[in-house]
C-alpha cells in the first residue's frame, strides 16, 4: 500500500459509481436528426408526408411532428392518414423518438387517445411525462397526472414521480422537485425511502447537494434511512470536493447504527481524495481491514482516478498492478481513465497494450476507449493510424460514432487528404452511420476554409437541406460569407430558395440567414459587372 500512500493529488473525474447507487427510470429517447428544440414561427403550412411501408411509419410520423410543430399547424389533419396503422407499440416508439418536440408530441398523444378502440400503455404515460418535462411544460405535466388520477383505466406510478423529479432537476428547479415529492400524497402515493433516495440522487447529480442535505434533514426521522441514502449524499459532497460534510454523514451513519459497507467507505474515500486528503484516505483504507471489509475494485479505482487527475502515470499503473495481483478487475471506466492518461503523456503504444489487455481479460472496450486513442491520432495528423483504428473498431464490434468520424474527417480536411475524406464519407453509411448536423458542419466548415473547395462545401450544404437536417446558424453564416467574398451571390439565392422550399420549418426559418440585403446584393452585382467589363 506504500504506493497509494504517496499519492498527493486531487481526483477530478466524476465518480462513475454514483450511477450504481440507483437505477434510473429514464427512457431511451434519442433525438431526431431533423428535429429542433425551438418552435416554429413560420406562417406557411408544410405539406404532409404520405405514409409508406410499416418499418418507416415511426420515421414518417416523427417527421410530421417536426414539420407541424407550431400551434397554428394542423397537425391532426396531417396525422389522419396514419390512423389505420396506429398501435400502442407504434405510439410508444414515436414518443420516445420525439423528446425534443414536446408540444407536438403531446398533441400526438391526445390525437391517438381519441382513436376508436385505442388505449395508451403505461410506458406511453411515462414517456409523455418525460417528453413534457424535457420541454419544461410542467403545468401540462400536472394536468396530465390529474387526468390519470381521475381516470378509472389507469393509475399513477411511483416511476412517474421519479420522472417529474428528474425533469425539475434538469431544469435547475430544485425547490420544485422537492415540492413534487411533498405532493405525492395528493395523487394516492405514500412516499417511501426509495423515493427519498431517488430525489436525493437527482438533486446531487445536478449539484444541488446543499438543497438535498436540507431536504434529508427535514424527512430523515420519518423514514428508515439506509446506508444507500447516506452514500448518495456523501457522493454528492464528494463531487463538490467537500470531505468535511461527507465525514459528518459518515459519522452520523455510524451513530444511527447503520451497517456501514464498502460502498459507504468508497464514497468517503473518494471525497477525501478529491479534497486532497490522500493521507486520510489511506488511513481510512487501512481501517476497512479492521472492520473485516475487503476493498473491492471500486476502492482501488478511486486511487487510480486520483492518479489520473494528477497526471501521475507511474502511480496509476502501480495501483493497477496491485489490482491484478488481487485478481480484481477494473471496469471499463477505470481503464478509459488510464487510456486517456497514457495518450496525454504520449504513451500511445502502452495505450494499445492496455486496450489489448482489456479484450484479453473480457472487458469490452466501449466507444470512449477507442475514441481517446483516435483523438490522439487525429490531433497529431496520423492519417493511416486513424483510419486503421476505425477499421479495428468495426472488426471488434464497436461501431464508430459521430465523434469518431468527426475527428477523422476534420483531420483529413485539415491535412488536405480530400481523396481519403470522400472515401471515409462514402463508407459511413455502409457501416450504419448516417451523418448528423455536427458531421455536416465539420465538412462544410473545413471545406470553406480550403482553397478551391467552396463548391464541395455547397454540395454538402445542399445534401443537408435535401435530407431535412437544419444546419447550424453559424454554418449558414460562414458559407454565405465565403460565397459573398467570391461574388457568388447567385449561388446564395439558389441555396436560399431551396431552404425556403424545405418541408422543415426550422430550415425555412434559417433561410433568412442565407440572404443578402438588397443594397448589399446590388453592390455585389455592380462589382461583378465591373469585373466582367475589365476582363
Amino acid at each position: 500500500m506504500a504506493t497509494i500512500r504517496g499519492l498527493f493529488f486531487h481526483a477530478r473525474r466524476l465518480s462513475s459509481h454514483l450511477q450504481l447507487l440507483l437505477l434510473s427510470s429514464s427512457h431511451p429517447t434519442p433525438s431526431l436528426p431533423f428535429s429542433s428544440s425551438s418552435s416554429s414561427s413560420s406562417s406557411s403550412q408544410p405539406s404532409p408526408l404520405n405514409p409508406t411501408s410499416a418499418p418507416d411509419d415511426v420515421n414518417q410520423i416523427c417527421r410530421v411532428l417536426s414539420d407541424f410543430r407550431a400551434p397554428h399547424h394542423d397537425l391532426e389533419s396531417a396525422l389522419h392518414c396514419f390512423s389505420p396503422k396506429i398501435s400502442t407499440h407504434l405510439v410508444d416508439h414515436v414518443l420516445k423518438r420525439c423528446k425534443n418536440l414536446g408540444f407536438s408530441a403531446h398533441r400526438f398523444y391526445i390525437w391517438a387517445s381519441k382513436l376508436p378502440n385505442f388505449s395508451h400503455s403505461r410506458d406511453a404515460h411515462h414517456v409523455l411525462v418525460d417528453v413534457l418535462g424535457s420541454s419544461k411544460q410542467f403545468a401540462l405535466i400536472w394536468d396530465f397526472l390529474a387526468q390519470i388520477r381521475d381516470s378509472l383505466d389507469h393509475e399513477i406510478t411511483y416511476e412517474m414521480f421519479w420522472i417529474v423529479f428528474r425533469a425539475y432537476c434538469r431544469a435547475n428547479l430544485a425547490s420544485d422537485a422537492i415540492r413534487a415529492f411533498k405532493k405525492m400524497g395528493e395523487f394516492g402515493l405514500k412516499p417511501r425511502i426509495d423515493d427519498v433516495d431517488q430525489l436525493l440522487y437527482l438533486l446531487c447529480k445536478k449539484g444541488f447537494v446543499r438543497e438535498g442535505q436540507e431536504f434529508f434533514e427535514s424527512v430523515k426521522f420519518g423514514f428508515l434511512a439506509s446506508v444507500k441514502t447516506y452514500s448518495i449524499l456523501m457522493r454528492g459532497w464528494c463531487d463538490l470536493g467537500d470531505s468535511v460534510e461527507a465525514q459528518k454523514l459518515f459519522d452520523e451513519m455510524s451513530q444511527r447504527g447503520c451497517s456501514i459497507d464498502v460502498i459507504a467507505y468508497n464514497a468517503l474515500l473518494e471525497a477525501l481524495c478529491k479534497g486532497g486528503k490522500v493521507d486520510e484516505a489511506f488511513r481510512l483504507f487501512r481501517e476497512m481491514g479492521s472492520r473485516d471489509l475487503k476493498p473491492n475494485a471500486c476502492t482501488y479505482s478511486i486511487f487510480i482516478r486520483a492518479a489520473c487527475g494528477a497526471n501521475d502515470v507511474n502511480s496509476a499503473m502501480r495501483v493497477l498492478d496491485r489490482m491484478r495481483r488481487y485478481d480484481l478487475e477494473p471496469n471499463v471506466f477505470t481503464y478509459n481513465g488510464i487510456l486517456k492518461l497514457l495518450c496525454k503523456n504520449q504513451k500511445v503504444d502502452e495505450a494499445y497494450q492496455l486496450l489489448d489487455e482489456m479484450v484479453e481479460r473480457g472487458v469490452s472496450p466501449d466507444i470512449w476507449s477507442y475514441n481517446v486513442i483516435q483523438a490522439h491520432h487525429c490531433d497529431h495528423n496520423e492519417v493511416n493510424k486513424s483510419l486503421r483504428m476505425i477499421r479495428r473498431m468495426e472488426k471488434e464490434g464497436c461501431l464508430p460514432d459521430r465523434h469518431t468520424y468527426n475527428m477523422a474527417l476534420k483531420m483529413l480536411i485539415r491535412v488536405g487528404r480530400f481523396d481519403r475524406t470522400m472515401e471515409l464519407w462514402e463508407s459511413m453509411e455502409k457501416r450504419g452511420f448516417y451523418a448528423s448536423v455536427s458531421t455536416y458542419a465539420v465538412m462544410i466548415h473545413g471545406l470553406c476554409r480550403k482553397k478551391g473547395r467552396l463548391e464541395d462545401a455547397c454540395n454538402y450544404f445542399e445534401m443537408m437541406i435535401d435530407e431535412g437536417i437544419p444546419p447550424y446558424s453559424c454554418t449558414c453564416e460562414l458559407l454565405k460569407e465565403h460565397l459573398l467574398q467570391l461574388g457568388f451571390w447567385e449561388k446564395i439565392e439558389i441555396l436560399n430558395g431551396k431552404m425556403q422550399r424545405s418541408s422543415s420549418c426550422s430550415i425555412q426559418e434559417l433561410s433568412e440567414i442565407m440572404t443578402c440585403g438588397e443594397a448589399r446584393l446590388r453592390r455585389q452585382r455592380q462589382k461583378e459587372e465591373r469585373r466582367k467589363r475589365r476582363n
